[in-house]
């Protein structure tokens, strides 16, 4: 793991009771994915999933009203039901990203799973390029929007 910086990085983590295999599915599924990764009312219409460094990850979340906000990234590390890494900041194949002024900041994403005796410690890493972005990100609600995220997939895991 990188060092943290809490100027530019945020962190959720947190015991979840479902083991690590779903957690990992959950993340890389492309239709498990949709049902629980945008915190509700809000929704996941749209996943593409080419799961291998500089692989792609896409998602179209939908607003409540129907408006629709396509992402796309580049993943950077895989370690099978440990850890996915990826970044907003690269397309597919490792291509620098073209953002426009629209977007309020920029991203790469750590996700750990690790074997509890409880199930699965889950801690998502966010880093930020700059404090600026980091704020942004938190006054969006990134710890409840991340944890309410973390909270469906576990309700979805379940049912597996």
């Amino acid at each position: 793991m990188t060092d943290l910086d809490p100027k530019t990085d945020l962190v959720l983590e947190r015991v979840v009771d479902v083991a690590p295999e779903l957690v990992w599915k959950a993340w890389t599924t492309p239709e498990y994915l949709k049902r629980w990764f945008t915190p509700a009312p809000w929704k996941t219409v749209g996943c593409e999933i080419d799961l291998k460094p500089g692989g792609k990850f896409h998602t179209v979340m939908e607003s409540p009203e129907g408006q629709q906000f396509p992402n796309t990234g580049c993943y950077l590390e895989i370690v099978p039901d440990r850890r996915l890494v990826w970044t907003g900041a690269l397309r597919p194949g490792y291509r620098p990203a073209n953002l426009g002024a629209d977007v309020p900041f920029v991203f790469t994403a750590i996700i750990e799973i690790e074997p509890h005796e409880a199930g699965t410690k889950y801690t998502a890493t966010v880093l930020h390029s700059t404090e600026d972005g980091r704020s942004k990100h938190e006054a969006m609600g990134f710890h409840h929007g991340w944890g309410a995220a973390l909270d469906q997939l576990v309700a979805l895991a379940k049912t597996w």
